[in-house]
Parts: structure tokens; C-alpha cells; sequence
């Protein structure tokens, strides 16, 4: 019996060693460092878990989080499947946020027909954004990274007009936000939670999932990502392609721009993206590229950010453990990627040397 299970277990555990092995490395490394600062590890990570997943209060602060670095993550796999570094998310947040609140300020009607239009203009909002990176990028040859950030400055600059200029509260120019939404505009909730948010982020990465799995859309993409020029003489519009993958991202990012305006603050800030599109990024990084690894890793990143507050207000540390921790857990990804790439490399030219000598 026993015979029969390890060659069951070993491909699963080949593939899932490269994931797992740098997040083992990285608690090894945080308790070190914890230890370090005189803190005992055992109660870091308690505090840790009861800070973010561990009791109820603390689980919808930690969901709030979670869906829009979770969207902004979901659609980064798009953009990155197709080869592209799609910088401009914070950008596509934020113009997502402007949409949304346009919506619910300027369109008049009962909630059931205004919210699904605010989430819908933050999409939309959000997709043109994107689109304007993308027609930089296919057809001004512009890299989507500096045209990326050059519109995340021109959105940062746009919200923070809005909110201490047209849209400024009624004798107040203050950069702490506009006016709040109307109260039946807030995304509904039961028991802490925003049910509409937690649906529509679960929808997106399933969404996402089986785009890039089972369709021949998204075999294509990969073929663009994996080399355009091979693509174009095989007759993929490459240009479209990529037109398209930043399209879905942007609608996303727009999402949780919305998402971010009228769930959690309930209004317009300059900060509504929250720097979610970046850490996004890094999201996509561990997660290797695939939807189905988006959600759990994305909980992580968050819990170990609003449970680290915990290890600031009980242990008397710095605020900044969190921040600390999630680098680790990335750097030993990479490393463990780079690792496998030259362990490739190295079986390759081993195979080539054998076919030589034959």
C-alpha cells in the first residue's frame, strides 16, 4: 500500500515543492527575526492569525482587503499572459474610483438600478484607461511600463483635482475625500461582510481561471506572450490580443476601484487605489502566473498585513514586520524560481552534451 502512494504523491509533490518550499523558508526567516527583536515567534504568528482570520471581528477587515488586491491580481494574469507589465493598474484603480463615483453622483434612481451602473462604470472606466496603455504600447511603440506610469501620475493628479476641486464638499477644498455617497449606494453587507464585493471577486477569479484554461482565447494570448513574432506568422492579430488583455485587466482594476469607493470608503479619496495594483504584481509573481493560485496567496499577503498590526500593539514592534515579512516570502520566491530556471538550463545542456557524444 505504501508502495502504491509515494508515486502517486511525487508529481504533486514536484510541482508543488517550488511554492511551497519558499514559504517554509520565509517563516523560518521570520521567526529568526523575530526572535531578533526579542519577541517570542510562537506568539508573533498567533497574533498574526488572531489579527486577521482568527476571530470573527477581524475576518471582514480582512475580506475588505482582500477583494480589490485580489481583482487588481486576477486581471494582472491576463496582461501577463499575453508578455505584458501592465504598470498602469494603480491608474486603471483609480479612473475606475472616478467612474464609479461619477455615477453615483451624477444618476439619479432607486439602489437595485444605480449600483449595478456604478460597478459597471467603474469597469468601463477602468477598461479605457487600460486601453489608452495599450494603444500606447501597439500602436505609438511605447513600453507599457514608463506608459504605464506616466498615466498612473496623470490619474494620481486627476482624483486629487476632483476631490479639492468639482467634486470638493460643500465649503470644505480638502484632499480627506468627496461628499459620502448616498447611504443606499453603500455596496450592501451582512454581517460585516459585502456580500455583492465577495460574489463578484469569487466570479472574477473563476472567470479568469477558465479564460486562460478552456478557450481558445486564451491559448492565443499565451501564444502572444510567449513570442509575438512566431504569433503573427501564424496569423494571430497580436495587436488586438494585446488590446484585449489590457481591456479585461483595466475592467478589473475598475472593478475594485469601485469596489474600493463604495464599499469601503464610501466616497472618493486621492488614496482609493491603495496600492493594491503593486502588490497585485507581486501576487501574480507567487502565484507563477495562474488564477487558481490568486486567492489564497492574495488572503496571505493580507493577513499577514492587517495581522501585523497586532504584533505592532501586543509586542511592541514596528508596524513595518508586515511589509518586512511579504519581502521575504517574495525574495525566496524568486529565488526559488531562478533556482529552477538554471536547473533547466543545466538538465539542457546536459541532454545536448549526451546527444553530442552519441
Amino acid at each position: 500500500m505504501t508502495g502504491r502512494r509515494i508515486p502517486a504523491l511525487a508529481p504533486w509533490f514536484r510541482r508543488t515543492w517550488p511554492m511551497l518550499a519558499p514559504v517554509l523558508l520565509a517563516v523560518v526567516v521570520a521567526a529568526g527575526l523575530l526572535l531578533a527583536s526579542g519577541a517570542n515567534p510562537f506568539e508573533g504568528f498567533r497574533l498574526l492569525w488572531s489579527g486577521s482570520l482568527g476571530t470573527a471581528g477581524k475576518i471582514p477587515d480582512t475580506l475588505i482587503t482582500w477583494v480589490p488586491l485580489t481583482l487588481a491580481a486576477a486581471g494582472l494574469v491576463v496582461t501577463f499572459a499575453a508578455g505584458l507589465w501592465n504598470i498602469g493598474i494603480e491608474g486603471q484603480i483609480v479612473v475606475g474610483a472616478i467612474a464609479a463615483t461619477w455615477v453615483a453622483r451624477e444618476v439619479p434612481g432607486p439602489a437595485a438600478v444605480v449600483i449595478p451602473l456604478v460597478l459597471l462604470g467603474g469597469m468601463i472606466g477602468g477598461a479605457l484607461w487600460a486601453l489608452l496603455a495599450g494603444a500606447l504600447k501597439v500602436y505609438g511603440k511605447v513600453n507599457e511600463i514608463f506608459g504605464g506610469l506616466g498615466l498612473d501620475f496623470v490619474a494620481a493628479g486627476l482624483v486629487v483635482y476632483l476631490v479639492i476641486g468639482p467634486w470638493k464638499r460643500a465649503g470644505v477644498a480638502s484632499t480627506s475625500g468627496t461628499d459620502l455617497f448616498r447611504p443606499d449606494l453603500w455596496l450592501p453587507e451582512w454581517a460585516g461582510y459585502s456580500w455583492l464585493a465577495l460574489g463578484l471577486t469569487v466570479l472574477a477569479v473563476v472567470a479568469v481561471y477558465l479564460l486562460m484554461r478552456g478557450t481558445s482565447f486564451g491559448l492565443r494570448l499565451k501564444a502572444v506572450g510567449s513570442s509575438p513574432q512566431s504569433a503573427h506568422l501564424l496569423g494571430i492579430p497580436t495587436g488586438r490580443f494585446m488590446l484585449s488583455a489590457f481591456a479585461v485587466c483595466g475592467a478589473l482594476a475598475g472593478l475594485a476601484g469601485a469596489v474600493q469607493a463604495t464599499g469601503f470608503h464610501h466616497k472618493l479619496v486621492p488614496a482609493v487605489s491603495g496600492g493594491y495594483g503593486f502588490l497585485g504584481i507581486l501576487v501574480v509573481l507567487l502565484a507563477a502566473f495562474r488564477a487558481k493560485w490568486i486567492a489564497p496567496i492574495a488572503l496571505f499577503f493580507v493577513a499577514v498585513s492587517v495581522g501585523a498590526t497586532q504584533l505592532s500593539l501586543r509586542l511592541e514592534l514596528d508596524s513595518a514586520i508586515g511589509g518586512v515579512l511579504q519581502g521575504i516570502l517574495v525574495l525566496f520566491t524568486l529565488l526559488a524560481g531562478g533556482f529552477q530556471v538554471r536547473r533547466m538550463h543545466r538538465r539542457q545542456h546536459s541532454a545536448m552534451a549526451a546527444l553530442v557524444e552519441d
